[in-house]
């Protein structure tokens, strides 16, 4: 007995019994109305009832369906990197907050037992001493790649230079950024976009192209702001669709710029070095201000 009581659960009206309960009422409604028109009797006050559960139960569906979130294309990829630039600002604070200062005490409590450690053990301590350092430091480096803090006070440029000089360091790849004009007065938004791309570009160019050297290059035109990368790595060939070709660092670029109403714009031949130009549009007021910036 307790068994079959335990097992008995509450029926819920979600979306899908709904459908079923509706499906179910207004067969009835329907056959008990028939049965009605051609016996000619008066309407029972139990069809009555039917109808107008019937009726109630369509005005909830029609209700639950209205009250649904329908995001479009467009919107759903806004939504995606506005929650992928959320998390990332999140893993960065935690990298910097907690994760950081743990390494920095370790490496305070470090220093205190060097003073009194034996000589025989300076050796392997000093090896301790330099990985905790070498962490630490790879710790800062991916902090500032998560979320580049140094947008808002530094600048585009600047950002992109220490952004380039971290991670091309310890690279055999000879680097060079040319930027002619001041930036002053870029969206955030835009200044963001045009980070994360070049960011995505030196990271595949590290991971696919095998490339000796990289020029980046940042200049304010009539348009927008034009941002040009190039290699001289061995290429590839770009996909019409990246996302469904699987190259889901490409289809990144392409979605974050669109968002912004610019174009991307990939020239790439096996053997031949990559070339990617991003023009990130003037909002309509601030194409002035652009025209006499770039005058200046």
């Amino acid at each position: 007995m307790y068994a079959s009581i335990k097992s008995f659960k509450v029926w819920s009206l979600n979306k899908s019994n709904a459908r079923w309960l509706l499906a179910i009422l207004g067969t009835g409604s329907v056959a008990g109305n028939l049965a009605v028109y051609f016996n000619a009797t008066a309407l029972p006050a139990g069809l009555l009832g039917l109808n107008l559960a019937t009726v109630a139960s369509i005005w909830y569906v029609q209700r639950r369906s209205s009250g649904s979130i329908n995001f479009q294309p467009q919107e759903l990829a806004e939504r995606m990197l506005e929650v992928q630039e959320t998390e990332r600002h999140r893993l960065s604070r935690e990298l910097h907050d907690d994760i950081g200062q743990m390494l920095t005490a370790a490496k305070l409590q470090s220093d205190w037992l060097r003073r009194r450690m034996p000589a025989e053990l300076e050796k392997q301590f000093s090896l301790l001493c330099s990985t905790l350092d070498e962490t630490l430091t790879k710790v800062r480096d991916v902090s500032a790649i998560l979320n580049p803090r140094q947008l808002a006070s530094l600048g585009l440029e600047e950002s992109l230079r220490a952004h380039l000089l971290r991670t091309l360091a310890d690279t055999h790849v000879h680097w060079s950024m040319e930027c002619h004009q001041r930036l002053a007065g870029i969206p955030e938004e835009m200044a963001v976009a045009a980070f994360r791309i070049t960011q995505e570009a030196v990271t595949n160019m590290l991971r696919h192209a095998a490339a000796d050297n990289l020029l980046v290059q940042l200049q304010r035109s009539p348009e927008g702001l034009v941002l040009n990368i190039n290699d001289d790595g061995v290429g590839f060939a770009p996909a019409a669709n990246p996302g469904q070709e699987g190259q889901r660092g490409m289809a990144g670029m392409a979605e974050r710029i669109a968002l912004l109403g610019g174009t991307l714009t990939v020239h790439s031949h096996p053997g031949e070095g990559t070339h990617i130009k991003a023009l990130f549009p003037w909002a309509p007021r601030g194409r002035e201000r652009a025209s006499t910036s770039r005058s200046l």
